[in-house]
């Protein structure tokens, strides 16, 4: 045990007999258990430990009853014993899979079992219950905030106690017994605590505990039967004590049976048999007769499986097991039980159900506390059905709002069930208890029914009026039936399942009979298909004579029109805008249906149409020309109507019932529509004879030795009626079936069963009068069947030729089966991307057959042995196992490609056996080569400067950007739009545009130059101040050429001026015109705030850019724009590049002046971050200049390139370079690029020896 927490417990007290001694800190050491629980591990360690010191029952229930008076304390003690006893399905979420978590689940619930035996102490609930009275006897004005937390712990306390589950050796234990479970409740009886859960659940005042209430009421009402509470201390009535003699009498009978059959095994002397002999006419492995060393009695129950090992049955294969147990507690308990019920019933069930519901409707409470209700409705209406019915005590739960209720969580519950798997028993419980809500509310009305007040059965006769007439109501069981799976749900709910609708079918064939008038509800839902278009015979095949009268009757409409005597139509349109083919391919369309509307007679309608049809494909006058005469039309359309068009076929091909199932099913909308219509009864009870449902009453009937009488009668009642009023018993005509019947009937105590033996032996009998006439019935028991199976097996079996399916099948003439034959045999040795079939589709006469049809006619012709042989084979590799060359070759191709940017595409090119990228990243790493799937991406390959310029003419080519004339107006337009989701898209851009080109294409994009009006624009801007932001506006292009050269990256960046000079110019008209000819893009939209430089702009052509602006800026007012388009001679080059270094020193010489530290050289190059913007700022935000830089390495900030300060070695290199001639190799741009890397490398430096210091 831990040592601290040893010592907390320690000093808490001690227990001296019967007194406990407490010490001084006693408070504040349970204060500080509170806290070692709150941060106790997953393992539950803390909890634990003070199981194990039994703390409980030694310390803090001797402080309770010692201490009752000391409020602080006693609250304290309250808080940590809620802690303590908490559930542990609430400590561990659920029960643990894992072995060692299973072992500490375990333990706590051994400490929880000691808990729950300790509060079975009269003294301790006496004087929780005394706490809980003066609580409650507070009013609400006078209750603080704490007396209700108090409240709440008290109750949560009382519920956790009762929640701590029975040991598994008290489960044992016999009825009638006294087990730790009643003591408790006995303790809760005695001390009084039952009559303040009466007082809370009937009280008005007190309705925010209904939820504790019901939870605790369900608790002490554990494992109990409603009947049997219901009965106690009454004497046995007939029924009773009529099964209890039917019971023994079966016992009786067994046992009678079991020593009858014992006593025939025993001969009075030794058998003459008792040696080795064979069984003739069973057949052994060596198929001869079997050998056997059994004596003669043992014959019977000889089998081939006899020591034979039995398989393990799969765990998700294994039957749901049964959580709930029922016994029967001590007499006592069970009294005061009963008494509990009876008050309960009278005076708090139907305000608490209310407000429980209430709750619950309103999502006040929290998951899955509707299983109170759900348990509660059925357990005390059941006590009031069977004790004294009276209605009017249970009448919040006899409503159609109820019946909805349960129905609701019954289908929510099912549909969980299906979905989350995992958790799928605790839904089927859910599901259960629902399922018994329901059983129970219709055992309530059947009741009403049959009392002998008119008013109750009236209300009775309404309520199953509505649940009658409820689709949902009466589609439940079927639903429940067929989706009932042994693995998810126990016996039991296949038990309550057949007993309900039992109820439920008696009840409702009781309403029909002798009543002709029941509506009930109806849903029909239409399928509604496609109509197939009906094609309008084409003109060629009506003869000359009637197409003349067609036109002449044409003609004089169009006459009367000329004349203004008919009305042309409007809003015709000649094309289909909601077809999927193109409006400019719909020219051929719109003549057929010219040609339609004068040939239904519709001659307006045609002319529209041409006119119309004029207008949308005006090209090549198909039409006619726009200023075409009324006769000149009539001549055209007299065109149309003789023509031949050619249209589609109208085939309609049949296909067989065996390959239908493949096609692609069209779409069908579906239109629901509820109606009324007259219930029929046999209808309803139709739709019962379904293998879905006979299994399950099947799989029930196998327990019926178990099974309680009224289950087996109810069982039988739903396959007598299949079998008899149905006549359909020979759904039961199955081996199984056949053999439960042979154990029925050969059971010793058959004579108590009579039912079930009688209906196994008419049964029987109907199979064996079906069997004289069809010996195919034998073999028809091995399987299941459907209704279509029954009729054959009845009725007798089809021939094909009068198989309905087999009338639609289309027919093969013999010239047509040879042709099919000869192209089967030509393709099928043939490799290509084609199979046979696609290759037989391409060359057959007969193009109408399909692709099923051709291949059912080749197994039908032997050709192929299946439909399977002529499958299209799925495009992939099926190949799965390495070979040990394999994995050499792909070890070699690892390493030899291993520096390569793309590994695993040269890999996949180079490999001999073609395999997915998936095995082949699998493969790398399971023989280590790899750790993670990671390694195996494609790099991004930074692009060298050649790289860049020979993609420079792809991507400007791209963009459509010609540097040499600026960028029009509509190209700017267009920018706009291209580049508003760049951000987005990001490096998608990249792929898809081309990055390498010819050298020829570098050589043509080396040549082009910027816009010429820029120089103008920069010496305009200078002239108005704008000097600063113009160096801003250079720094920024040079800035984004070096990302985009070093990361290979075009991703539209934003401008973010941070200075008010740089805010003005980006407002000022000049300056913006200056962006647009430059290739920066304003706001797309609201969205964005900053100009961005466009992401179609290479490297290249930004520094050009740049270097044109830096031209002009170091060049002084008589700079022109042709000087700036020209050659820029190396002087006024060297002396742009002298005046910004001078700059960046006057700057730097400033702050070195305001800082006396050493380091103050490299520090004011780092200050002097915003220089360009303002050089006012003060010392405190030049030393903040130093941090920002990260982040405006993300922004383009203001004058970055200048934050990035030289320092004295690299101005005295940069000017020695700008004193030397440059060579004629050495572009402006490179030169400009080599100043920028500088300056770059000084910022790299500085950060590493910042990291380091």
């Amino acid at each position: 045990m831990n040592s601290e927490l040893l010592a907390t417990c320690s000093a808490l007290g001690y227990l001296e007999g019967d007194n406990y001694h407490k010490e001084p800190d006693c408070l504040e050491s349970i204060k500080d258990l509170i806290r070692y629980l709150r941060h106790e591990d997953e393992t539950r360690d803390i909890r634990q430990q003070l199981g194990a010191t039994q703390i409980l029952q030694n310390d803090l229930l001797p402080i309770i009853a010692q201490y009752p008076q000391e409020k602080m304390l006693y609250e304290a003690v309250i808080r940590l014993l809620v802690n303590l006893t908490q559930p542990a399905l609430l400590c561990f979420g659920k029960v643990p899979t894992n072995p060692t978590f299973r072992h500490h689940f375990l333990q706590v619930v051994s400490y929880l079992q000691a808990y729950k035996e300790a509060f079975a102490n009269e003294k301790v609930f006496g004087i929780l219950s005394e706490k809980l009275y003066d609580l409650l006897q507070l009013d609400w004005e006078q209750r603080q905030e704490e007396d209700n937390l108090l409240i709440e712990r008290i109750l949560l306390l009382v519920r956790n106690v009762l929640h701590v589950p029975p040991e598994p050796e008290e489960e044992k234990n016999v009825d009638d017994d006294a087990t730790v479970h009643d003591k408790v409740l006995w303790a809760m009886h005695m001390s009084g605590m039952d009559d303040l859960i009466k007082f809370l659940a009937a009280s008005q005042e007190e309705q925010q505990w209904a939820m504790h209430i019901l939870e605790i009421i369900s608790l002490m009402f554990r494992n109990q039967n409603p009947e049997q509470l219901a009965t106690t201390g009454q004497a046995k009535t007939e029924q009773e004590k009529e099964n209890e003699s039917r019971e023994l009498e079966i016992l009786k009978q067994r046992e009678l049976a079991a020593k009858k059959k014992r006593t025939f095994e025993r001969g009075t002397r030794h058998s003459r048999f008792g040696g080795t002999y064979l069984i003739r006419g069973l057949k052994s492995i060596a198929n001869r007769d079997v050998v056997s060393h059994m004596v003669v009695h043992k014959f019977k129950n000889y089998s081939h499986d006899c020591g034979k090992k039995a398989s393990k049955v799969p765990k998700r294969k294994q039957a749901a097991v049964e959580v709930e147990s029922k016994r029967r507690s001590a007499l006592n308990v069970r009294l005061f039980l009963k008494e509990f019920c009876v008050d309960f019933l009278e005076n708090c069930y139907n305000r608490l159900m209310y407000v429980v519901k209430d709750n619950l409707i309103r999502e006040k409470a929290q998951e899955h506390d509707e299983t109170y209700y759900l348990w509660a409705l059925p357990f005390f209406m059941r006590f009031n059905r069977v004790y004294r019915f009276r209605p009017e005590l249970v009448s919040e739960t006899v409503s159609i709002r109820v019946f909805h209720f349960v129905e609701r969580n019954i289908t929510n519950y099912y549909e969980m069930m299906l979905t989350d798997k995992a958790a799928a028993s605790s839904w089927s419980r859910r599901m259960h208890l629902a399922l018994k809500a329901y059983q129970e509310l219709l055992s309530t009305i059947n009741e009403m029914d049959h009392s002998k007040d008119g008013n109750l059965r009236e209300s009775a006769r309404v309520i199953k009026c509505n649940i009658f007439y409820v689709m949902e109501f009466r589609e439940l069981f079927l639903t429940l039936f067929r989706k009932f799976d042994a693995t998810k749900q126990p016996k039991s709910f296949l038990k309550d399942l057949v007993e309900t609708t039992h109820l439920f079918i008696r009840m409702i064939e009781k309403f029909c009979k002798g009543k002709n008038n029941l509506f009930v509800q109806r849903k029909n839902v239409k399928k509604k298909k496609p109509k197939p278009k009906q094609l309008v015979p084409a003109s060629s095949e009506k003869s000359q004579e009637e197409l003349e009268e067609i036109w002449k009757t044409t003609s004089e409409q169009l006459g009367k029109c000329a004349e203004g005597q008919e009305v042309l139509p409007e809003d015709l349109v000649p094309f289909d805008a909601a077809s999927e083919t193109p409006v400019e391919e719909q020219r051929a369309e719109a003549m057929i249906r010219i040609q339609d509307a004068m040939l239904a007679g519709k001659a307006t309608e045609a002319l529209v149409l041409l006119r119309a049809a004029r207008e949308v494909w005006p090209e090549g006058d198909v039409f006619g020309s726009s200023d075409l005469l009324l006769e000149e039309e009539s001549e055209l359309l007299r065109q149309i109507l003789f023509a031949n068009l050619p249209r589609l076929p109208a085939v309609e091909v049949e296909e067989s019932e065996e390959f239908r199932d493949e096609e692609i099913e069209e779409e069908e909308t579906e239109s629901v529509r509820v109606t009324e219509s007259e219930f029929n009864f046999l209808d309803y009870l139709k739709r019962f004879a379904n293998v879905g449902v006979v299994k399950p009453y099947v799989l029930l009937l196998k327990d019926y030795q178990q099974n309680s009488a009224h289950t087996n009668h109810c069982i039988v009642k739903m396959l007598y009626r299949i079998a008899y009023d149905l006549k359909m018993d020979a759904l039961l005509y199955q081996l199984s079936v056949f053999h439960l019947f042979s154990c029925i009937l050969e059971d010793p105590a058959a004579s108590a069963y009579q039912e079930l033996v009688k209906f196994s032996k008419y049964v029987l009998n109907r199979f064996f009068t079906l069997a004289a006439n069809n010996s195919k019935a034998f073999v028809e028991l091995l399987f299941w069947k459907n209704i279509a199976t029954i009729r054959e097996m009845t009725e007798g079996y089809r021939r094909d030729e009068e198989s309905g399916t087999n009338k639609r099948t289309p027919t093969w003439t013999s010239e047509e089966e040879q042709e099919l034959e000869t192209l089967y045999l030509r393709f099928k040795e043939e490799d290509g991307d084609k199979d046979v079939i696609d290759n037989i589709m391409e060359h057959i006469k007969n193009e109408t057959r399909t692709r099923k049809q051709i291949a059912a006619k080749l197994v039908q012709l032997n050709l192929v042995d299946s439909i399977k042989d002529v499958k299209r084979v799925k495009k992939g590799t099926n190949i799965v196992l390495w070979r040990e060359e394999q994995e050499m070759e792909l070890e070699t191709l690892f390493v030899e490609f291993r520096g390569s940017d793309d590994v695993l595409d040269n890999i996949m090119k180079n490999i001999t056996h073609k395999r997915s990228r998936a095995r082949i990243i699998d493969k790398l790493i399971s023989m280590g080569l790899v750790s993670d799937r990671k390694e195996l991406y494609k790099k991004r390959r930074k692009l060298t400067k050649a790289e860049s310029q020979e993609g420079e003419e792809d991507s400007l080519n791209d963009v459509g950007y010609d540097p040499s004339r600026g960028l029009s107006e509509e190209e700017e337009e267009e920018l706009d739009e291209d580049d508003s989701s760049e951000d987005e898209r990001g490096e998608q851009n990249i792929k898809s545009r081309p990055r390498c080109a010819t050298k020829g294409d570098g050589q043509k994009t080396g040549g082009r130059e910027p816009d010429p009006a820029i120089p103008a624009l920069c010496c305009k801007l200078k002239q108005q101040g704008l000097t600063g932001p113009l160096l801003w506006l250079q720094n920024c292009l040079n800035r984004t050429a070096d990302k985009r050269e070093d990361d290979g990256t075009l991703i539209a960046v934003p401008l973010v001026p941070l200075s008010e000079e740089n805010e003005d110019a980006m407002e000022h008209e000049v300056f913006q015109e200056l962006l647009k000819k430059v290739g920066i893009r304003p706001p797309a939209d609201e969205q964005e705030s900053f100009w961005r430089i466009s992401a179609n702009l290479s490297a290249l052509q930004l520094r050009k850019i740049a270097s044109v602006i830096a031209l002009q800026d170091g060049g002084g007012e008589g700079g022109t724009a042709e000087e700036g388009h020209g050659n820029v001679s190396a002087d006024r080059k060297s002396e742009a590049l002298r005046a910004l270094v001078m700059a960046r020193e006057r700057r730097a010489a400033s702050a070195k002046g305001s800082d006396d530290k050493p380091e103050g050289r490299t520090k004011g190059a780092f200050e002097s971050a915003s220089g360009s913007d303002s050089d006012t700022k003060s010392d405190s935000e030049k030393t903040k200049a130093k941090h920002l830089l990260k982040r405006s390495r993300v922004f383009d900030s203001d004058d970055e390139m200048d934050d990035r300060g030289l320092s004295i070695e690299d101005t005295t290199e940069v000017e020695a370079m700008e004193d030397s001639e440059p060579s004629s190799e050495v572009s402006d741009s490179e030169l400009t690029h080599r100043v920028v890397k500088r300056c770059r490398q000084a910022i790299e430096d500085d950060d590493d020896d910042d990291d380091i210091n």
